[in-house]
């Protein structure tokens, strides 16, 4: 019941992101069109120095 009330953690959010950026990129790269392989790992490396950046201002 108190559950309800309970803050969201901004970090696990974005490392829910990214991985689920990181398992789009698995099955692009799969694909072969590594360009947007590419493009999504870019996108979690970003995501990644974002929660980097926030558990170190914790």
């Amino acid at each position: 019941m108190f559950g309800l009330f309970k803050k969201k953690d901004p970090i696990k959010k974005l490392e829910e992101q990214r991985a689920r950026l990181l398992e789009e990129a698995m099955h692009i790269q799969r694909s072969g069109d590594l360009r947007a392989y590419a493009k999504k790992i870019a996108e979690a490396e970003e995501l990644e120095q974002k929660i980097e950046a926030m558990s170190a201002s914790t």
